[in-house]
């Protein structure tokens, strides 16, 4: 893995596991054989390094849908406010 890559990728996801996550199934479809978004620099570039200059380069870029995790929570707020949830830990 290339750490100059892999700086300049923290630089646009400073989320760790977002980015460690992005990479992963970028890699992933990279090895299915999907088209790379950016040229390899050398014919033995991996696809680690390659996800990593698609994330530099701006060419992959990872969405968060707020809202989502939003309702997720509200579910488990309402779910665990629920008359007939007790938990078996209460006394």
């Amino acid at each position: 893995m290339n750490i100059e890559f892999l700086k300049k990728a923290h630089e646009r996801v400073p989320s760790v596991p977002v980015l460690v996550n992005l990479i992963s199934k970028r890699e992933k479809q990279l090895i299915a054989g999907e088209k790379p978004l950016v040229m390899p620099e050398s014919s033995d570039e991996d696809k680690v390094d390659t996800a990593l200059r698609e994330v530099a380069e701006g060419k992959l870029i990872s969405e968060i849908d707020f809202d989502a995790i939003a309702r997720a929570e509200d579910a488990k707020t309402r779910h665990s406010k629920h008359p007939a949830m007790k938990s078996i830990f209460t006394v």
